[in-house]
């Protein structure tokens, strides 16, 4: 038995990002170390700082991407969020799908544009 694949299929297109109901729900940490979960990064020891700013971006670009919404709300902290937010490296969809759902994001990345 053999699968075809339609013409103009992107797996990139099946992924289900998740986010939260709204993002008065993030209510992470804003310093400190965070652990996450190996679904979020697959490094050994998946350890981000909080007090160095790579790592900020790191974390908030993975959980965003790859986390559950409950985890999204116990480690992302709103204003963190909206600083990093145009910045945070994201697939153009999973960026959209946030966008979709939070104008305040969309206005963020309108405003880096213009």
């Amino acid at each position: 038995m053999s699968a075809t694949v339609q013409r103009g299929f992107s797996f990139e297109q099946t992924i289900p990002y998740d986010t939260p109901e709204s993002l008065d729900d993030l209510h992470g940490p804003t310093s400190g170390i965070i652990r996450v979960r190996p679904h979020i990064n697959t490094s050994p020891d998946p350890v981000f700082d909080l007090a160095d700013l790579g790592q900020q971006w790191s974390l908030y670009s993975a959980v965003v991407r790859d986390g559950l919404p409950s985890e999204q709300a116990a480690i992302l902290d709103r204003g963190m969020l909206l600083t990093l937010w145009v910045d945070l490296n994201l697939p153009v969809r999973c960026r959209a799908i946030w966008e979709g759902k939070f104008p305040e994001l969309a206005e963020l990345s309108r405003t880096k544009a213009s």
